[in-house]
């Protein structure tokens, strides 16, 4: 490219570039009014020009063929000035409507083919960069929700998976005892005994099992009602920590409230829903203390909004890569689903879900072999 192309190529972009980032309207109100003042300008500039080279350079006089020929020449040049400028100025301000437009065509075929990937984004501050840039976002929003139903979906199936494994294997245990009977393995009082405790056993799992997945799907649907009240969170703790001692104390077990009774700990919960999630905390937690001695600690700090709640254990501790999952359905730290641990895995889902409830927020931190805390936080009564 020669320096002088060079120039006007340079030239033609700051002009373009300049236009670009003025409104459409005001780009067509200058654009008509720079089709009637740039003409008028010019044809000024070729008069004075075509006068000093007619009758200054050439000696001409203003009369007679001379005469003549000046006004041809000027009607000549005055029609391709107003040709170029008003080509120019057209062609330059369609440009800057219409690459924008064919752009944005483009990306809606594609979209309404499924292409969700096809991105177009606008710097330009004008009515068409404002359009483009909604339909970038609206193209996000598209995409969000797209990998949010694939997502669902996975889930589904997985909690199906989960449903119909978490099912059939106490079922099989059931009907193998049952078929023991029937076939006269257990002859005597005792071995009956044994087999109908562990039937009931099994049964009495399964049943658990339906109801935290009844819960489960209530609250995932929002259709399980909140009844809040007033809940002092010190004398709530006391009594469960009280409650849970008694029942660790077979165990050569520990539970501990620590919290500085003279702040505040009054809440709006759910006292109900709170104690179940409470429950399935501590219960998570005791599943995987692999101590002689098992330790629960409450702490309760008061914050100026709300309240956070720490349960920690002395257990064995959750890796990291399982710290992101532990409150998704269905998840197991041990895959294995084996009988030492059990549950549903469904317990830390349905706190995250209730303490959500709460407008509150729920968390971990975990060191392996030095044990576990969850964390979650209420909203202090106003």
């Amino acid at each position: 490219m020669s320096k002088k192309a060079e120039i006007v190529h340079k030239s033609s972009n700051f002009l373009m570039n300049r236009v670009i980032i003025l409104s459409i309207r005001k780009r067509l109100i200058l654009t008509n009014i720079g089709m009637i003042v740039i003409p008028i300008i010019c044809f000024f500039a070729v008069e004075i020009m075509l006068g000093y080279v007619f009758f200054v350079i050439n000696n001409g006089k203003p009369t007679g063929r001379e005469l003549e020929l000046f006004i041809r020449v000027r009607f000549i040049l005055m029609i391709i000035i107003f040709a170029l400028t008003n080509g120019l100025l057209t062609y330059l301000v369609s440009r800057s409507i219409l690459t924008p437009i064919n752009k944005l065509s483009i990306a809606v075929k594609k979209i309404s083919k499924g292409d969700l990937e096809y991105s177009i984004q606008s710097n330009k501050k004008d009515e068409l960069g404002e359009l483009t840039n909604t339909f970038e976002a609206m193209r996000i929003k598209l995409k969000d929700a797209k990998e949010a139903q694939l997502q669902y979906e996975q889930n589904r199936q997985e909690l199906i998976a989960s449903i119909s494994h978490d099912l059939k294997t106490p079922l099989t245990s059931i009907k193998g005892y049952i078929t023991g009977i029937q076939d006269g393995v257990a002859h005597t009082p005792e071995k009956l005994k044994k087999y109908l405790d562990t039937i009931y056993k099994t049964a009495n799992d399964m049943d658990e099992l339906i109801d935290e997945l009844f819960l489960y799907s209530k609250l995932d649907l929002q259709k399980v009602p909140f009844h809040f009240e007033k809940v002092d969170l010190y004398t709530f703790f006391a009594d469960f920590v009280d409650e849970l001692s008694f029942h660790l104390e077979k165990e050569q077990g520990t539970a501990m409230l620590v919290a500085n009774r003279e702040d505040s700990y009054l809440v709006k919960a759910d006292r109900d829903k709170l104690k179940r999630a409470v429950t399935n905390i501590v219960q998570n937690s005791l599943k995987y203390i692999n101590k002689n001695k098992k330790k629960i600690k409450v702490f309760l700090t008061s914050e100026p909004n709300h309240v956070t709640v720490e349960i920690r254990d002395n257990g064995m501790g959750i890796k990291k890569e399982d710290l992101p999952h532990i409150f998704e359905s269905f998840y197991r730290i041990d895959t294995s689903r084996n009988s030492s641990t059990g549950g549903s895995g469904l317990g830390l889902s349905i706190v995250k879900k209730i303490i959500e409830g709460h407008d509150g927020h729920v968390w971990t931190q975990s060191e392996l072999e030095k044990g576990t805390s969850i964390y979650f936080t209420l909203k202090k009564v106003t």
